[in-house]
């Protein structure tokens, strides 16, 4: 926009106009004395372009209509003589001096530039040039002494900043002092604390030696008791059951013992009547000296049989034990079973086993029980017995040769009893207990004649 008066004409006749525009701070002027003398004039006394600021305050005229009176003040001659007017009024010394060209010397040099401008007397310009340059001076002046003030708070604040960064660096070293012997106690203490590692560390691995070691004898004393455990065990089983036997016996009017003599006593019987039929004796009545339990001539024992010349694995030798009165034969189900046909299902072993020894029983008459692991069992068996054979697996904690064992502990002395297994374990722990051992393979042979 245009400044105020950039080549205007002055009223009256004198034809002078600005060379430069306004000094700003001689146009701030002009515009509040423009804007005091506003509300002063009619609305038909104002231009048309400042109609609309005639109900503004002072105080918002200059915010929002300063360019808009500024530009009418310079184009507009009747306007601006009515503002001279109204300054004529409000400020008559001051109007005075400025239409006469004898301004005081300490009139303020922007207001009397201001009322030159507006008044227009003569040498008006150089009284608004004048008025330009002074304030010039004047700001230049109060820029220098500002900028005097604003070096002299800079140099105390940088002399301040000085003395603050000696303080600082005095207080840093002193601090950087403090922390080089924190850092070498704290090193001192590292390479102490390193060496108490190491030594915790070898302490920790005789500890761990130690404790192998101490484990690894736990361990074998655990296996040892566990062991002595399931023997114990075994042997309560065993007592349990003696005592469950006796008092089954009891109930019904015997005891354990009465049927070992009976037993006997009906092996005895049997191998006299057998004797007798062998000799065609004829009937004798009975006398004292009869009941004398002595070897009679041609009775054969177990160790008889034995000492004939058959070999191990001679299927003869089985039948001739199993001829013998009052044989019980105890098989060991899957020693045998294992041994002829290991590559069977388990029940299909037991079937084919139970079946072979029920035709042996039929064929020899001889008491025969089949014993199988009960550890082998996933659940219980349900499986009929075939005729003449016993059937037994054996409780949980007992092994079949366990088993086996009882059995030829319950039969009484003299009764002969034949257990067949391969296992010599069981072999020889029945042989101490009076029974007769044959290999499995003897007893498949026999059963194979029957197939």
């Amino acid at each position: 926009m245009e400044q105020p008066g950039d080549g205007a004409e002055v009223a009256g006749g004198a034809g002078e106009a600005l060379d430069r525009p306004l000094p700003e701070a001689v146009r701030r002027r002009v515009v509040a004395l423009v804007a005091e003398a506003f509300g002063g004039l009619t609305v038909a006394e104002l231009p048309a372009q400042l109609r609309q600021y005639a109900r503004f305050t002072p105080s918002r005229r200059l915010k929002f209509a300063g360019n808009a009176m500024a530009a009418a003040l310079e184009s507009d001659t009747v306007f601006r003589q009515r503002i001279g007017e109204k300054l004529r009024s409000g400020q008559p010394e001051l109007a005075g001096a400025v239409e006469s060209g004898a301004v005081p010397a300490a009139a303020d040099p922007v207001d009397v530039a201001a009322a030159a401008y507006v008044l227009r007397p003569a040498d008006w310009v150089k009284l608004v040039a004048a008025a330009g340059e002074e304030a010039q001076r004047a700001d230049a002046e109060r820029a220098d002494e500002a900028g005097r003030r604003e070096l002299e708070r800079l140099r105390a604040e940088l002399a301040e900043a000085r003395e603050r960064g000696k303080g600082e660096s005095e207080r840093l070293r002193g601090e950087l002092e403090a922390a080089r012997r924190d850092a070498e106690s704290l090193q001192r203490k590292l390479r102490s604390a390193l060496s108490d590692v190491k030594r915790g560390e070898a302490a920790l691995r005789r500890a761990q030696a130690e404790w192998d070691a101490s484990r690894g004898e736990a361990a074998h004393q655990l296996s040892a008791a566990e062991s002595e455990n399931r023997r114990l065990k075994a042997r309560l089983g065993e007592a349990e059951s003696a005592v469950e036997a006796g008092r089954k016996a009891a109930r019904e009017g015997r005891s354990v013992e009465d049927m070992r003599l009976r037993l006997l006593l009906d092996t005895v019987l049997e191998s006299a009547q057998g004797l007798r039929r062998e000799l065609a004796l004829p009937p004798a009545g009975t006398h004292p000296a009869d009941t004398v339990d002595a070897v009679r001539p041609g009775r054969m024992s177990p160790k008889d049989v034995a000492a004939r010349a058959l070999s191990e694995t001679d299927p003869a030798l089985l039948d001739q034990l199993l001829a013998l009165p009052q044989a019980h034969l105890v098989v060991d189900g899957y020693n045998v079973t294992k041994t002829g046909y290991p590559t069977m299902p388990l029940e299909k072993q037991r079937l084919r086993l139970l079946g072979g020894l029920s035709a042996l029983a039929a064929r020899t008459g001889a008491e025969v029980t089949c014993v199988f692991d009960g550890a082998e069992l996933a659940a219980p068996v349900l499986l009929a017995p075939p005729r003449g054979v016993r059937v037994l697996f054996s409780k949980p904690g007992v092994t079949a040769d366990e088993l086996i064992r009882q059995l030829v502990r319950a039969e009484p002395p003299g009764r002969p009893v034949v257990v067949a297994s391969t296992d010599r374990e069981v072999a020889d722990g029945v042989a101490r207990s009076g029974a007769r051992p044959v290999a499995s393979a003897m007893l498949l042979k026999r059963l194979s004649r029957l197939a």
